[in-house]
């Protein structure tokens, strides 16, 4: 071979090892870096222009009463939102479960919150550590209203409107 050829192929392996460097360490800062969590408690305020005209009011949408999503203010996962709809949301460490919470302290299926004629509820699946809601370890359903923390190992749940 040439040494033009062994030059070019080395300068070949060269790039490719840095990309590889570079892909691996891209993998990294997404997995470190990758979640960004929000303070969904602060509103801040628009700022006020003069000079531009307000925005005509959209068509009321008829709004539903009483939460609508499921929030995690609490613990690995906090900030993250699931919506709420008819079906009920099994929480836990379970691949099948609806919020699979990567914590130590849950079981594999852990609890359920679900709707029934129009008020919220949830109930501990016999979990091994409890499931607590307002700081008061629950067996069996209770009722939950929106804004009251659940607790279930490190994560804390809302449901809010």
């Amino acid at each position: 071979m040439s040494e033009l050829t062994v030059t070019l192929l080395r300068l070949g392996y060269l790039v490719l090892l840095w990309a590889l460097v570079l892909s691996a360490i891209g993998v990294l800062r997404r997995d470190l870096y990758g979640t960004r969590i929000t303070n969904r408690r602060q509103k801040a305020a628009a700022p006020v222009n003069a000079n531009v005209a307000a925005p005509a009011p959209a068509a009321a949408k008829p709004r539903r009463s009483g939460p609508t999503r499921l929030v995690l203010t609490e613990g690995p996962l906090r900030g993250t939102t699931l919506p709420l709809g008819g079906s009920a949301v099994l929480i836990g460490r379970a691949p099948s479960c609806t919020l699979v919470l990567d914590d130590d302290y849950s079981s594999s299926q852990h609890a359920r919150v679900f709707q029934q004629d129009g008020l919220w509820y949830v109930e501990d699946l016999g979990s091994t550590n409890g499931t607590f809601v307002d700081d008061r370890r629950i067996t069996g359903t209770v009722e939950v209203r929106p804004g009251t923390p659940i607790r279930i190992g490190q994560s804390v749940i809302e449901l809010q409107g």
